[in-house]
């Protein structure tokens, strides 16, 4: 059995596209605790000691301006202050997955990256989108699936579903080559 390790509802969604049948078994990790390149590997480990025999699927969604990490905003105030720092810029949006399984001795993690190009964005459509509160439980306080209704992206270089949260595309090839699907 595939456990996903997220209580993320867009992975949950995008991870249907390629196992139409998993259970969902958020992780307990203080992700404070751990170093964000590490987070998922330890997140699968989490789930996968009391999960032996499933392949577990963690995955973590990061958003980076230069240097920095844009995480969840905080509140609408720290949402309007991402999403004008990403005005008219390209950030890189980084997801790091891990499939893990402690009885088949599966342990692999990869890092996919894709570029986002923001719009210029104006105050009205910054403040009706976070209006809307879709951005504030998003790393970076967007998601590319707002595009058609609030025009924020101009467009992309990579996968959309890892701007989304979760890469299909390589982790079914990831899984396939791991003879799991």
């Amino acid at each position: 059995m595939f456990i996903l390790a997220s209580k993320s509802p867009r992975r949950k969604e995008l991870l249907k596209k390629i196992i139409p049948d998993f259970k969902i078994e958020p992780s307990n990790v203080n992700e404070d605790l751990y170093p964000l390149d590490q987070l998922s590997l330890v997140k699968a480990k989490e789930i996968g000691n009391r999960f032996k025999d499933d392949i577990i699927i963690a995955a973590d969604t990061l958003v980076y301006l230069g240097d920095n990490v844009l995480g969840k905003p905080s509140d609408e105030e720290d949402a309007k202050r991402m999403l004008s720092t990403l005005s008219n810029k390209v950030h890189e949006v980084k997801t790091i997955y891990t499939i893990y399984s402690v009885n088949k001795n599966i342990s692999h993690t990869k890092v996919v990256v894709s570029k986002v190009y923001f719009n210029k964005l104006n105050d009205d459509l910054i403040s009706s989108y976070v209006a809307s509160k879709s951005p504030l439980d998003k790393a970076g306080a967007y998601g590319i699936q707002d595009n058609d209704k609030y025009p924020i992206i101009s467009h992309i270089e990579g996968s959309y579903s890892n701007i989304v949260g979760l890469p299909v595309e390589e982790l079914e090839k990831d899984l396939k080559s791991l003879n799991l699907i």
